[in-house]
């Protein structure tokens, strides 16, 4: 159980370190925003198609589209890399 809390307090001193600007070890990935709509736009698919191909509920495609609602994590790095070589992807899930 002490392994655990050091761990813990470890990981909470780091954060709280990287939010006040005093780590200077930390990668930090920012992506520049992206227009979901323009992406599905240039592989040529109807919404219902991108949302099947590449594991996105139609409702979320939907939001981000309108803009009520950004990509995030794993989908925000799916989009990224469909919106800069969209048949490596495609090709990928083949």
């Amino acid at each position: 159980m002490s392994n655990m809390f050091e761990s813990i307090k470890q990981g909470l001193t780091e954060a709280v370190d990287f939010s006040e600007g005093n780590c200077k070890e930390a990668a930090v990935h920012k992506f520049d925003s992206i227009d979901v709509k323009a992406i599905r736009s240039n592989v040529k698919m109807t919404q219902t198609e991108f949302a099947s191909n590449f594991g996105i509920s139609l409702g979320t495609l939907r939001h981000w589209e309108r803009g009520d609602r950004t990509p995030r994590g794993p989908a925000l790095v799916l989009l990224t890399v469909l919106s800069k070589n969209p048949n490596a992807v495609i090709q990928a899930l083949a």
